[in-house]
């Protein structure tokens, strides 16, 4: 059983915990953090004593995470770095050839 109040433009609600420590995750909750059973959460402490409950993708989520953009494990971090300075020094050059 639960009970649900909404103040100050947040949402809150009150959900029973077993004596194992358990407790459900109300739906709307699960839906806005993109949470499936099963799955796991994520609890944070902030520095102001601040509770967040956050998502913890799972290995099928993060499948592909690192070839997206410029990072690539079939790269070598050195290509990279070369890569990066030898764009950063054409950048230059140009943007002071120009200023002649």
């Amino acid at each position: 059983m639960s009970k649900t109040d909404t103040t100050d433009n947040s949402e809150k609600e009150v959900v029973s915990v077993t004596k194992h420590g358990q407790a459900t995750i109300p739906k709307r909750f699960r839906e806005k953090l993109g949470i499936e059973a099963p799955g796991k959460v994520l609890f944070r402490e902030t520095e102001d004593g601040e509770v967040v409950v956050e998502h913890v993708r799972s290995p099928s989520e993060m499948r592909g995470f690192a070839t997206r953009g410029e990072a690539s494990i079939d790269k070598p971090a050195t290509q990279i770095l070369r890569e990066k300075r030898e764009h950063d020094q054409s950048e230059r050059d140009a943007r002071f050839s120009t200023e002649d």
